[in-house]
């Protein structure tokens, strides 16, 4: 396992799964079941225990609200009756002070290259930590 921690953003619409419930379910966190596309499967197998990801609410809201830790890595999702998708484990760490909007992130040239602006569709994305910086700073952490 490597020690250099990676950062990434996943996205829930919170109708399916909110920020609210994600702290509800505690120190014990919950999977993150239900992901069907090949690429954002890719990130969660590069996922590892400690690290970190912004959690945006989608559709509804379109804000980074919070971040995530990764408790537990790559693993099998019942949800998927196909064999062919996985899913992480994770729990909420915090909430961000101020919710950070896509409409700032898309606003601000500093955010031109990030995959919340340029894949607009894919459900977990990597984060530079360049960029996790610059949306905890805007965020109040």
């Amino acid at each position: 396992m490597s020690a250099k921690k990676n950062y990434w953003l996943v996205k829930s619409e919170p109708a399916a799964w909110s920020w609210e419930q994600m702290v509800a379910a505690g120190e014990g966190g919950t999977g993150w079941t239900g992901v069907r596309n090949h690429l954002a499967k890719q990130q969660m197998m590069a996922m590892q225990k400690g690290d970190q990801a912004f959690f945006y609410h989608s559709n509804v809201g379109k804000e980074i609200v919070g971040v995530v830790e990764v408790i537990k890595t790559f693993h099998p999702d019942p949800t998927d009756a196909s064999g062919k998708f996985g899913m992480v484990d994770v729990r909420a760490v915090k909430a961000l002070k101020n919710p950070v909007t896509l409409e700032h992130v898309k606003a601000d040239p500093q955010f031109a290259g990030m995959a919340l602006v340029k894949l607009t569709r894919l459900s977990v994305q990597p984060v530079s930590p360049e960029h996790w910086r610059a949306i905890c700073a805007l965020g109040g952490l």
